[in-house]
Formats: C-alpha cells, structure tokens, sequence
C-alpha cells in the first residue's frame, strides 16, 4: 500500500474519555499525562504483489480516527475507533481479515497547487453503516518541510507508528505496519469540520489540532495475530 498526501490532525483528551472506549487488554497510551486522538484523511493506493494496479478499485481516500495503546504483547501501537474508505471491496476486506471498522463512505480528496503552499481538502460523508451520521471536511495548507533532527518528541509520538491493534470474537489482535519514517511537514492554518471523532463515542474537536502533513509512504500490513501477555522469563537457579 502507498499512503499519500496525508495529513495529521491530533487532540488533546482526558485519558480516561480515551480508555472507557477502549476493549480489555488495552490501555491508553499518554504523552504530557494527556491522551492524543487523530484525524487522519489520505489517498490510499493498493498494489497486488504482482500485476497492474486497477485504478477504479486501487486508488481511493480513506480517512481513520485512531488513539495510541499499550497492548497486553506489552507493545505500543495505533487502536483505530473507525477507518472511512470510498471503496466497499476494501471495507469489506479489511473488516473480515483484521477485524478492523471500517466503514463505506463518498469522499474525495482535492489538490490546489503544489509544494508548499498547497492546500489539501478533504471530504468524506458515511454510507454504510451508519448513512448520514457522520461527515468530515478539512482543508489544510502544507508548511515547511521538517527536518529528521528537528521532529519534536510529541510528533515522532504522532506518527512513527509500527502496529496496529484490533479485536475479533473478543481478541485482541496485533499485526505489524512496516514504513519508512514520514517525511513531515508543517501544515496548516487548518480549518477542521468534522463528526467522525464524535461518533466514535468522544467529545467533539475542540481548539486548534497539532497538525502535520506528509507527502506519504509505503506500508506493508502483516499477519494479524492474538496479542496474548508477555511472560516474565524464568530466573536462573544461582
């Protein structure tokens, strides 16, 4: 998978509004005793291993809204409370394979410009399920490029993400998301309207979002496999 002309959007939120949401097995993960919730809206591209991509089905926007966790493996990873994407074969897939919520909805992503300077706008409206119940629509202007050195630690916690967690049957499962490190940006102003992260179950968006934009990375997705608690090795007799 390609993920491209991504932007990140995060809040700041109560932990324990972000842990009452989550399942068993998983704790909200913290930076400055705060939890972060992100919007995060891209262009998604799928490639098989081999053959063409076909572009009615390989290329469409998806927009997820994730927090951070510590699973029970002991590992720290994305808990994503709904993934939005415009094609229902990818819906589809992804909710049997990961168990992952997916959801179908209309959306498009828009370009004006290029390099910085540009603006990105987003939009997104559910299908199903749930038709009519949530919309999003962001519009923002990328910044700068940020240098590796100068990615703050609040930020590296943001986006440099290898796992994600999701739950099937009442497991949960880990699989591992291998990319190279976002190439970031500074992004906005960024004018934010959006219910998605209210339906997740949240208080709605309030105040300025930290808001970063990359022009995208590879991702490879792995096997989803049962998070089960890391045993204490066994001492050595003295």
């Amino acid at each position: 998978m390609r993920w491209a002309d991504v932007t990140f959007l995060h809040w700041r939120y109560e932990p324990r509004e972000v842990q009452r949401l989550l399942p068993p097995g998983l704790e909200v993960e913290t930076f400055d005793g705060w939890a972060w919730v992100g919007l995060v809206p891209f262009a998604m591209t799928i490639r098989a291993a081999r053959g063409p991509a076909v572009p009615w089905a390989s290329f469409f926007p998806e927009t997820n809204v994730r927090t951070y966790v510590r699973g029970p493996d002991g590992r720290t990873g994305i808990w994503f409370f709904s993934l939005d994407a415009a094609r229902l074969a990818a819906v589809l897939v992804a909710r049997a394979r990961y168990g992952l919520p997916y959801v179908w909805a209309r959306m498009r992503v828009q370009r004006d410009g290029s390099g910085d300077g540009a603006v990105l706008r987003y939009r997104s409206a559910r299908r199903w399920p749930g038709r009519g119940r949530a919309a999003s629509a962001v519009d923002v202007s990328v910044g700068p490029p940020i240098a590796p050195a100068d990615v703050t630690a609040l930020e590296e916690f943001l986006t440099a993400r290898f796992r994600l967690y999701s739950r099937v049957w009442g497991r949960v499962l880990s699989a591992p998301a291998e990319h190279a490190p976002w190439p970031l940006h500074r992004a906005g102003p960024a004018r934010v309207r959006d219910r998605l992260v209210e339906a997740a179950g949240l208080p709605p968006v309030a105040g300025e979002p930290v808001a970063l934009y990359s022009p995208g990375v590879d991702v490879r997705v792995g096997r989803a496999e049962r998070a089960t608690r890391l045993r204490p090795m066994p001492g050595r007799a003295g």
